[in-house]
């Protein structure tokens, strides 16, 4: 059965749709990948093809189904410009992006998909993963972020864009919580959501700090 349809899970999508075309708008526009994080983008693109291979074996709504393509769509044009496509190819910083992603975020989510989870089928343990895998996603890109420390004003509100999205999805699950008697509470999605939504905090509060102040976003070291 389709989630249901309230304000701040649409603004959750709209916020992470906006979060590509800003990604792409960036890419297109300064002609390098300085800054950016393939890594992240890998991750990303790993656990939406994890989330939604339910694309083959079920049908939600034409709204479930758009924009689940786009998503791995979107992930998977991003990967391809950042790893074979000039000029991004030759200006993504291999050397900042250096955390090992397969080792301390697809391995780790990978094994507790496997302990825990609500079913033990193959889609319902590749969800699982995916979850998992979606709250850790972002960390070599703010990793990234956080060793360059001048944050180009495009790739900063790319990363608020993700992070809204994702502090809009835990609204949705309130809201859901507290008017619909049925709604069945998932405690994996509660947490690794709450995770996800942590691990922006700090940069909120630097971005904040640039838009007041109206200067150049800046990271401590």
């Amino acid at each position: 059965m389709p989630a249901a349809q309230n304000l701040f899970r649409i603004g959750g999508d709209v916020a992470h749709l906006l979060s590509f075309v800003v990604l792409l708008l960036r890419l297109r526009v300064h002609k390098n990948a300085a800054g950016l994080s393939l890594k992240t983008q890998e991750l990303f693109l790993l656990a939406f093809v994890a989330r939604y291979l339910d694309l083959f074996v079920s049908f939600g709504s034409v709204y479930n189904t758009i924009m689940k393509v786009i998503y791995i769509g979107c992930s998977a044009l991003i990967v391809y410009m950042l790893r074979c496509l000039e000029p991004w190819k030759t200006t993504y910083d291999r050397s900042q992006d250096s955390f090992l992603h397969i080792k301390f975020a697809v391995a780790p989510c990978a094994v507790l998909a496997l302990l825990i989870h609500q079913e033990f089928s193959v889609l319902e343990v590749l969800w699982t993963f995916s979850i998992y895998l979606e709250a850790v996603a972002i960390v070599p890109q703010l990793i990234v972020l956080a060793r360059t420390q001048d944050v180009e004003n495009l790739t900063s509100n790319y990363v608020f864009l993700l992070g809204l999205y994702r502090a809009l999805y835990l609204f949705n699950w309130i809201y859901r919580a507290a008017t619909e008697m049925y709604y069945h509470h998932q405690w994996i999605v509660w947490i690794s959501g709450l995770v996800q939504t942590a691990l922006y905090v700090d940069f909120f509060y630097y971005y904040a700090l640039s838009k007041y102040h109206n200067t150049k976003m800046q990271l401590p070291a």
